[in-house]
């Protein structure tokens, strides 16, 4: 069976689609891809719901179509290049573009965009959408919810692992060798929100090429202490972040309590040991026995980062995903994908012991076509 996956993360950088194959017992294989970059006003409407402003409804109302037809046309190009018909594929696990989350309080809450009816009308596809409402309703934190396909897609008898997931928030998943440990997976803080918002800033370019702006500075141990005194990192696990916490104008605050003057570099090169700090430290205390971590997620482009992540680590080896077969760049589409055939059989899709939930539901609502 074929299926679709669609993915937008924090970073708002466009669209990834997947077109997976799913066995009768939950194998996938991935079979082609594809990416759709945002326009930059698209790009800039996305990120500009990282704080409130007049007249969220309304921009929130037409910023939903208008990125249902761009998840839509993703969906098709991508089968286009494949030469492939629409009735070929079962469905589409679309994860849509996160606006706010905010999955404590009293009211807890996650709201993705992106009109899954307009996906299914323009595409002819069926299409599953709107996952991490019912993980928040039965009591957890709606993310992270790639963890359950990396546990059906990566776990290995003889090896404690971690998938480490660097996207604009870094996410892992810990994967005990042993089937009867819980799997643990949480937000582990900043990935490459911050190192991007600040390249954006000074650079006016979308990121930090292989960081070599950051390779550039010099890291500033006062404003990196400053930075990991951030409460989110002392809270336990299950928990969730997102752009709401780290952003610019929380860095840029934080910058103010330095008495010295800090170059641009420098701050960036801070930010990168931020991110890799904030993982490695998280990994160490919660998840001990790790045996090897693998990366996905557009992390994995930063050498930079890469390198001081191994550092970090010392001699617990760090590689990609692609060492366990899949792309790093297409794991959270084909996880999308994967949770669309889980909740079309009646699956659930969420680790409780990941998100906190009170027990594993199936996740997403389903617009048929």
């Amino acid at each position: 069976m074929n299926y679709i996956g669609l993915m937008s993360g924090t970073s708002a950088d466009g669209i990834d689609a997947a077109l997976v194959q799913i066995s009768n017992d939950g194998k996938v294989s991935l079979l082609a891809t594809h990416a759709l970059t945002y326009p930059n006003p698209i790009r800039e409407a996305v990120l500009a719901f990282k704080h409130t402003a007049d007249n969220e409804i309304d921009r929130a109302g037409r910023l939903n179509v208008v990125l249902g037809e761009l998840f839509a046309q993703a969906a098709l190009d991508l089968l286009k290049e494949q030469g492939l018909a629409s009735d070929k594929v079962s469905a589409i696990g679309s994860h849509g573009q996160t606006l706010r989350h905010q999955p404590t309080g009293p009211h807890p809450y996650s709201i993705q965009v992106a009109d899954p009816a307009t996906i299914v009308e323009r595409t002819g596809i069926t299409t599953v959408a709107d996952f991490r409402t019912r993980d928040i309703a039965a009591g957890g934190q709606g993310a992270p919810l790639a963890s359950a396909f990396h546990r059906a897609a990566f776990h290995n008898p003889n090896q404690n692992r971690v998938i480490l997931n660097i996207g604009g928030i870094a996410n892992v998943t810990s994967l005990p060798r042993d089937p009867n440990d819980p799997v643990v997976g949480f937000d582990t803080g900043p990935g490459n929100t911050l190192m991007d918002g600040w390249t954006q800033r000074h650079k006016n370019q979308r990121f930090d090429t292989n960081g070599g702006w950051a390779q550039q500075g010099t890291v500033s141990v006062a404003l990196l202490e400053l930075l990991l005194d951030h409460p989110y990192f002392a809270e336990q696990a299950p928990k969730s972040t997102g752009p709401e916490e780290f952003n610019l104008q929380w860095l840029d605050k934080i910058i103010k309590k330095i008495p010295s003057i800090l170059s641009a570099e420098d701050i960036q090169a801070t930010l990168l040991q931020l991110t890799a700090r904030s993982i490695t430290q998280a990994v160490s205390q919660d998840l001990p026995k790790t045996h090897a971590v693998y990366v996905c997620g557009g992390g994995t482009h930063n050498t930079t980062l890469m390198s001081v992540l191994q550092q970090e680590w010392g001699d617990t080896p760090v590689a990609t995903t692609s060492e366990l077969g899949i792309d790093p760049d297409w794991i959270e589409a084909c996880a999308f994908a994967w949770l669309a055939w889980r909740t079309l059989n009646g699956k659930s899709g969420n680790v409780a012991s990941v998100t906190g939930a009170q027990h594993e539901v199936p996740l997403g609502a389903i617009w048929i076509k």
